[in-house]
C-alpha cells in the first residue's frame, strides 16, 4: 500500500474541491430566493414566519450535520484500505442512525415546534404562520438526513461529481418550486416549505441512483447481522458525540457575539450580522479545500500511506494560504463596496467600515481552522476536534472578551479572531504531534 503519493496531489484536491465549491456557491441562492418572494408579498408576516423557521430548523435539523462529516472520515479510510465489507458498512450504519434521528424528530415534532416559537415568541400571527410552515417542513426530516448520509460516503468514496449534482438539484429545484407555488400559484409559508420539502426527497432519489453506480462499481459485501449489533456503531457514536458536542460550542459562541452585539445597540447587532457575510462567504470557498482534505486524508489513513498523508496535508495548506491571501486583498480593495452592496443604509455602512479591518485579516486567521476541520474529520480525530474547540472557547475567546470587554464591539471581533487563531494554532500543533509520534499510521515504518 505504500506507494507514492500520485493521488494526493494539486489535481487530486482540486477534483474534489471545486465541485464542492460549486455547489456551496448555490446555496446562498435558496436563501434569497426566499427571502425574496417573501418579502414581496403584502404583509411582512410571511417572511417573519419563514426566518423563525429557518432558525428552528438550524438547529434541528442542519445540527445534525455532523452524520457528514463522521461519514466522509469513515468512508475515506474504508476505500484507501479497499475493504469492501468496511465500505459498505460506512455507508449502511449512518443510513440507520439518520433514520433514528429522523423518526424521533418526526415524533417529537409538536414540542420541537412549540419550543422553537416559545423561545423566538413572534407575534400571534407570525406563530399561526410559521406553524403552518413547520408542519410541512419537518417531514423532510428523513430526506435531510439521508443525504447528509450519502453525500459524505460519495465524499469519502472520492466522488465529489456526485455530491455537486445532489446539492444542485436540491437547490435549483427549491428556487424553481418557489417561485411556482408563491408567484405562480399564489401560495404563502405553505408553498415556501413545500418547496424545500420536494427538493430534499428530489436530492435523495438522486443520491441512491449515485449510490447505486458507486456500489456496483466496488462489489458491495452486506453483513446484515453487523448493522443490528449495538456494539458496532460505539465507534461512529463516539465520533459523531463529539462531533456534535464541538459544533454545539461553536454555535455558542457565534451566538454569544449576536447576544453582546445587540447589548450594543440595533446599529451594532445589525452591522455585526452584515460583516458575518464576509466570513461566510469566505468559508463557502475554503470548505470546498476542506472537504478535499477530508476525502485524501482519510484515503492515506485507510491505506497507510504515510506520504499521500503529507502530501495531501501540504498541498491543502499552499491553496488554502492563496485563498485565504486573495479574499484579504478582496476585502481591502473592495470591502467598502461590499457593504454598499449588502446595505443602503448610511448608518450602518459608516459603522460597518469601521470595523472592516477586522474582516481584511480574518480571511488569513479564520483559513486554517476551517482547513484542519477537514483533515481532522478524514483521520477521524473528532475527540481532539472538540478538545481544542472547547478549549478556545473557555481559555482564549471568553476570557479575551472580559478583558477587553471595555473596547465594546472591538472586543468582539477581538475575541473572535483569537479564538479562531487558538483553534489554528492547536490543531497544527496536535496534528504534527499526532504525526510525529507514529501515532496516525503506527504500522508505518519509521
Amino acid at each position: 500500500m505504500n506507494q507514492p503519493a500520485n493521488g494526493y496531489n494539486h489535481r487530486a484536491i482540486w477534483a474534489i474541491a471545486l465541485p464542492m465549491m460549486l455547489s456551496g456557491i448555490s446555496l446562498p441562492l435558496v436563501g434569497l430566493v426566499d427571502t425574496g418572494v417573501m418579502g414581496h408579498l403584502d404583509r411582512p408576516n410571511y417572511l417573519a414566519a419563514v426566518a423563525a423557521n429557518t432558525t428552528i430548523f438550524s438547529f434541528a435539523l442542519y445540527g445534525l450535520n455532523f452524520l457528514r462529516m463522521s461519514t466522509t472520515g469513515m468512508t475515506a479510510q474504508a476505500y484507501g484500505s479497499r475493504n469492501h465489507a468496511r465500505i459498505t458498512e460506512s455507508l449502511a450504519q449512518p443510513l440507520v442512525i439518520a433514520a433514528g434521528l429522523a423518526c424521533l424528530l418526526l415524533l417529537l415534532q409538536w414540542p420541537l415546534r412549540e419550543l422553537g416559537l416559545w423561545i423566538l415568541a413572534p407575534g400571534q400571527e407570525t406563530t399561526q404562520l410559521a406553524r403552518d410552515y413547520f408542519d410541512i417542513r419537518i417531514w423532510s426530516a428523513p430526506a435531510v438526513l439521508a443525504n447528509f448520509v450519502i453525500v459524505g460516503w460519495l465524499l469519502g468514496m472520492q466522488n465529489a461529481r456526485g455530491p455537486l449534482l445532489i446539492m444542485l438539484t436540491v437547490n435549483i429545484s427549491n428556487v424553481l418550486m418557489d417561485l411556482w407555488f408563491v408567484v405562480g400559484l399564489g401560495m404563502t409559508v405553505t408553498g415556501v416549505a413545500l418547496a424545500t420539502l420536494l427538493a430534499e426527497y428530489a436530492g435523495l432519489v438522486l443520491g441512491l441512483v449515485f449510490v447505486r453506480a458507486e456500489l456496483g462499481a466496488h462489489k458491495p459485501v452486506w453483513r446484515f447481522d453487523h448493522y443490528r449489533e449495538l456494539k458496532r456503531y460505539l465507534p461512529l457514536f463516539s465520533i459523531n458525540a463529539n462531533l456534535f458536542l464541538r459544533s454545539m460550542a461553536l454555535m455558542f459562541t457565534f451566538g454569544f457575539i449576536t447576544a453582546q452585539g445587540a447589548r450594543l445597540g440595533d446599529v451594532v447587532l445589525a452591522t455585526n450580522a452584515l460583516l458575518m457575510n464576509f466570513i461566510f462567504f469566505m468559508a463557502y470557498a475554503l470548505d470546498g479545500i476542506a472537504h478535499a482534505a477530508e476525502a485524501l486524508t482519510g484515503k492515506a489513513i485507510g491505506a497507510s500511506d504515510r506520504p499521500g498523508l503529507e502530501k495531501a496535508v501540504a498541498g491543502s495548506l499552499l491553496w488554502t494560504g492563496i485563498f485565504a491571501s486573495l479574499f484579504s486583498m478582496l476585502y481591502l480593495f473592495a470591502g467598502d463596496s461590499i457593504i454598499a452592496l449588502l446595505s443602503d443604509l448610511p448608518e450602518i455602512r459608516a459603522t460597518a467600515n469601521i470595523y472592516l479591518p477586522w474582516l481584511i485579516a480574518a480571511p488569513l486567521i479564520c483559513a486554517w481552522p476551517f482547513l484542519y476541520d477537514g483533515v481532522y474529520i478524514g483521520i477521524t480525530r473528532a475527540r481532539e476536534m472538540r478538545i481544542v474547540m472547547f478549549s478556545s472557547t473557555a481559555l482564549v475567546f471568553l476570557p479575551s472578551w472580559y478583558l477587553f470587554r471595555d473596547w465594546g464591539n472591538h472586543a468582539l471581533w477581538l475575541a473572535l479572531m483569537l479564538f479562531m487563531a487558538a483553534r489554528g494554532i492547536g490543531m497544527h500543533v496536535w496534528f504534527r504531534r499526532l504525526l510525529h509520534d507514529n501515532r496516525l499510521l503506527p504500522d508505518y515504518p519509521r
